[in-house]
């Protein structure tokens, strides 16, 4: 799954999907996760975390009053936490930052993915996340790390970013 996450980031980027393109695409992955999650239990162990939702993706968008507009009114996002230069759009327990971006030709991006895992313990995932060389950037409650093609990812437990 997570080859399939960064393949559509990398499309997204490229300008070969649209953002709606992506979130549809990540929403239908994340379902059928969720679906077949019974079938790979069963499969072998694995000495990693468990993921267990996508906890927000922040993303710069060039225009980000029309961002914020589009998604709140097309999916029916509630917009939460609006300053002006960022806002919380929610969706079930999944929240998209949108914020305006800092690429010096106003081109959106992903900023980061980021993974709610189970059974949260900051010091152990900092040691997990130290011992494979991964250079774990606390940022709060949770760490940023990157993943091999050098995306940001943040890893946090199920506490964070709860929305009010």
């Amino acid at each position: 799954m997570e080859n399939v996450v960064v393949d559509l980031l990398d499309q997204f980027e490229r300008g070969k999907i649209s953002r709606r393109q992506l979130v549809q695409s990540l929403t239908l992955g994340i379902t059928a996760a969720a679906v077949a999650r019974p079938v790979f239990a069963a499969g072998p162990a694995h000495k990693g975390f468990k993921a267990t939702a996508v906890n927000h993706i922040s993303f710069g968008v060039a225009d980000y009053g029309r961002t914020r507009d589009f998604y709140a009114d097309l999916f029916g996002m509630p917009v939460s936490q609006d300053n002006g230069k960022q806002c919380y759009l929610t969706f079930g327990d999944t929240v998209l930052i949108a914020r305006k971006t800092h690429q010096p030709d106003n081109k959106p991006f992903v900023d980061h993915i980021a993974y709610t895992i189970d059974n949260w313990d900051h010091k152990a995932v900092e040691t997990e996340l130290r011992r494979r060389g991964l250079d774990p950037q606390q940022d709060e409650d949770s760490f940023h790390i990157k993943d091999p093609d050098g995306y940001d990812v943040q890893i946090a437990g199920k506490d964070f970013m709860k929305t009010p």
